[in-house]
């Protein structure tokens, strides 16, 4: 049988950073005021719910945007399906720094916000499968999903530090600089598709929103990983927004749990790194969703019930280590098995799951707390035996047939030989 020759360029790496940097900034948007409370609440003159909702607004509002999102990303590619996601946070970023002290403004500026943020997020397998061969996509996923991770983390740490300097006016104009700029560079150094695909011709082809959805609802795997991703993002949302009332009935400061919460996106950083290559690296995807779900049930149980701070920390670490790296190795693994499906479509349908869930599970822990003493033990425990269900459900996905060669009978769909610019037909 005759090779099948194809080229990748090294532009791609560009392409990814330009993006990954576009979701950070979106994501540093999105978290702004959570490490602030305190301090918006008196600077606004409105209660803890208020500010609250600011954060909020972004999972309300994709629940809307998402599918619309995923269509024009599908319809009308990168540029256009991201480059909405640019100008609408680069725009009302500005805009908050400019009328910093109106809270109902502020408001209105961060739903404008929340409607970029699908238009970023449901783009990362398109990016990938666009410009990165079958070998790298979960690789470059993973970046995609870590920068994301580096948002929030450069969101809370270094929110408090600027509005200590600058107060909350010159840190939002401060934000609103930085998003204006990315938004440039977009546009300077993004390009829609390299000048030949990176990929078979078969494996490029995909269907666009609407009839994606109607493929994507008779694939069975696709609907046991819509299952997984409702409870493991619903999960680490409501874990992440409550992690100081989860912790402060066991003992624990404020400054403790703000550790471990920051210790829990480090080690989702770490996995995103760290898990996706390994998948690509072994070219397997199932196995590795396996471990992220055993690691990550096993390690919130560690911070369901324990009392020591040292293990409090290394669980911390470790759930965000598996669940976070179970995310891009998930996002690849649909866009792989719903194929034809346009990436937008599948990666969309994971994500509004995890919003889904997200809200109801940050409403419910708050609501079956222990009305005497606080503790969310209980609540806990139920995540925890979601968690467990989830890893029983991971069993019955099969294997990507992207990596197995079970799609129609095609030989296994790694890549063949790859071209770059200079190797001039020699195979990587």
């Amino acid at each position: 049988m005759k090779e099948t020759e194809f080229r990748i360029y090294g532009y791609r790496w560009v392409m990814l950073a330009v993006y990954m940097l576009a979701i950070a900034v979106n994501q540093i948007m999105w978290i702004t005021f959570a490490p602030i409370t305190k301090d918006a609440t008196v600077f606004y003159g409105v209660s803890d719910l208020q500010i609250g909702i600011l954060s909020m607004s972004f999972m309300i509002v994709y629940l809307v945007v998402s599918i619309p999102a995923s269509w024009i990303i599908d319809t009308y590619g990168i540029r256009a399906g991201v480059g909405a996601g640019v100008v609408l946070t680069g725009v009302f970023g500005m805009l908050r720094g400019l009328f910093a002290t109106d809270y109902n403004l502020l408001l209105i500026f961060q739903i404008g916000l929340a409607i970029g943020q699908p238009f970023l997020l449901n783009s990362i397998t398109k990016v990938a499968s666009r410009w990165f061969p079958v070998s790298e996509r979960a690789t470059a996923s993973g970046l995609g999903t870590l920068a994301m991770y580096f948002g929030i983390l450069l969101g809370m740490s270094l929110t408090p530090f600027l509005v200590n300097g600058r107060g909350i006016e010159g840190m939002l104009f401060l934000y609103g600089s930085v998003s204006l700029i990315t938004a440039a560079v977009f546009f300077v150094f993004a390009k829609e598709r390299p000048v030949t695909p990176p990929c078979r011709p078969d494996q490029e082809e995909r269907a666009l929103a609407i009839d994606g959805m109607r493929l994507l609802f008779r694939n069975r795997d696709f609907l046991w990983l819509m299952v997984i991703f409702f409870i493991g993002l619903g999960v680490f949302n409501s874990v992440t927004t409550w992690i100081e009332n989860i912790l402060s009935p066991r003992g624990f400061s404020a400054e403790q749990a703000g550790i471990t919460g920051g210790l829990m996106i480090l080690g989702g950083v770490a996995g995103a790194i760290i898990m996706p290559i390994l998948s690509d690296r072994f070219s397997k995807r199932v196995p590795f969703i396996k471990i992220a779900l055993a690691g990550a049930t096993l390690s919130l149980a560690g911070i369901t019930f324990t009392e020591s701070y040292i293990l409090l920390l290394v669980s911390a670490a470790a759930f965000g280590f598996f669940l976070l790296s179970s995310g891009p190795i998930g996002f690849q693994y649909g866009a792989e098995v719903t194929f034809p499906v346009s990436e937008g479509t599948s990666n969309g349908f994971l994500l509004l799951m995890g919003q889904v869930s997200g809200i109801a599970f940050i409403f419910s822990m708050d609501g079956f707390k222990s009305p005497v003493t606080g503790s969310m033990t209980v609540p806990l425990s139920v995540l925890c035996v979601l968690m467990l269900i989830s890893f029983m459900l991971s069993a019955r996905l099969k294997e990507s047939a992207f990596l197995t060669g079970n799609n129609k009978g095609q030989p296994q769909l790694k890549d063949p030989v790859l071209l770059t610019e200079n190797n001039k037909g020699e195979a990587l």
